[in-house]
């Protein structure tokens, strides 16, 4: 198995915030809310939905993360442009999530509260989707308006244990969590997470910060099956990093700030995102990216539609336009993640660019079958698991 070398991706493209370090709903788990201001209230199935005012108002608000989107020169967004040309609804497009928790605790108490949440949908993390969905703060999608998802929609992101059958939840982009490392520094190949521990890495690894997002990846390597892993599993992993932290094995714990310590130096090997890895071999070729032979966690960042939305057909409308490869293809293009729709691959091979072709064999992109192989989806860690696992993570990394 060899690692992966990547092409430069757009100027400026975001890093996704998935990190939750201990933050509001990270400490406190499902269950227990009201300590930040926010009810620890099941909403029921029938007290979700509000009157859809789709029919007769021809628009809808979409919230997403910065630079998440394709944009052209004149600061348009073609694929957003495409939909309201077909259609004739009018997306009122707003880059208001910077972080999973931040957002949640800003949502939160209006959805709570069985308010208009002004906005139709909105792009979270799964491992925080797995949250709204377990508090009943989002709604079910009629599937009648979605045929291009049923029909697109990636196998190996279909059914995650937080919503069986995608029924809450589309992905809107994918990635991997993974392995970064200096090939020419190290002056070998890392080929799994136990090589992080090699004696010639000694305080120049770093692990993320956030349980979340962490312990996928830690616990494959002990042979875990991340869809149904026991606390056991979780200990277990967590014990061999806490006697790393003790023998000063591991740097430091971080954010999405990992890429700084990669790229000066001061880090030579840590966990990383795939999406990041772009960047990163950029600006230093010696740089690269792999996916450990006992596997990588794959996830996602997926659409929902919180409680209340006024506009939830025209919601599921604009989802869907974005599982018609060719839509699903120019968005792969500008963002460079795991495309949830596979058949954009063949778009962009038959497009007759030279980047986009060379983007269609881009195995962070689009997964070779040996890949996927390796790609594991992590259950949600429950309410009841949470503040346990949490205490004993927060003791681990210091935060």
């Amino acid at each position: 198995m060899s690692s992966t070398t990547l092409t430069r991706r757009p100027a400026g493209r975001r890093r996704p915030t998935r990190r939750s370090v201990l933050g509001t709903a990270g400490l406190l788990g499902l269950g227990s809310l009201t300590g930040c201001g926010i009810p620890s209230a099941y909403v029921a199935e029938d007290r979700r939905s509000a009157p859809d005012r789709s029919e007769r108002e021809q628009r809808l608000a979409f919230s997403n993360w910065t630079q998440y989107i394709d944009t052209d020169d004149e600061g348009g967004r073609p694929t957003l442009d495409a939909f309201t040309e077909r259609t004739g609804i009018q997306v009122t497009y707003t880059e208001d999530i910077n972080d999973n928790d931040e957002f949640f605790g800003k949502i939160g108490p209006v959805l709570t509260q069985g308010t208009d949440p002004g906005r139709d949908l909105m792009v979270v993390s799964d491992w925080m989707a797995g949250r709204y969905v377990s508090l009943g703060w989002v709604q079910t999608m009629d599937r009648a308006n979605l045929p291009n998802v049923t029909a697109q929609l990636d196998p190996q992101l279909a059914d995650p244990a937080f919503d069986p059958g995608r029924r809450r939840s589309v992905p809107w982009q994918s990635g991997i969590t993974g392995i970064a490392y200096n090939r020419k520094e190290l002056g070998r190949e890392i080929r799994s997470t136990a090589d992080l521990w090699a004696p010639d890495l000694k305080g120049r690894v770093t692990l993320f910060a956030g349980l979340d997002e962490a312990l996928g990846l830690l616990m494959l390597a002990h042979g875990a099956d991340l869809a149904a892993f026991t606390e056991d599993d979780a200990h277990r992993a967590m014990d061999l990093v806490q006697k790393m932290v003790d023998a000063r094995h591991v740097r430091r714990f971080t954010g999405n700030d990992y890429t700084s310590d990669l790229a000066s130096g001061a880090a030579l090997a840590c966990q990383a995102y795939s999406g990041d890895a772009v960047q990163l071999t950029a600006e230093n070729p010696d740089i690269a990216f792999v996916v450990p032979e006992e596997g990588g966690e794959l996830w996602a960042e997926s659409l929902l539609i919180p409680n209340r939305a006024g506009h939830k057909r025209n919601a599921e409308l604009l989802i869907d336009h974005y599982y018609q490869p060719e839509v699903a293809a120019e968005l792969a293009a500008a963002v460079q993640y795991i495309c949830p729709v596979p058949a954009a691959r063949e778009v962009l091979a038959a497009s007759g660019d030279k980047e986009k072709a060379e983007l269609a064999e881009h195995p962070l992109v689009f997964p070779t079958e040996e890949m996927r192989a390796r790609l594991h989806t992590m259950r949600d860690v429950t309410s009841a698991e949470r503040p346990g696992l949490h205490k004993v993570w927060g003791r681990i990394t210091g935060v």
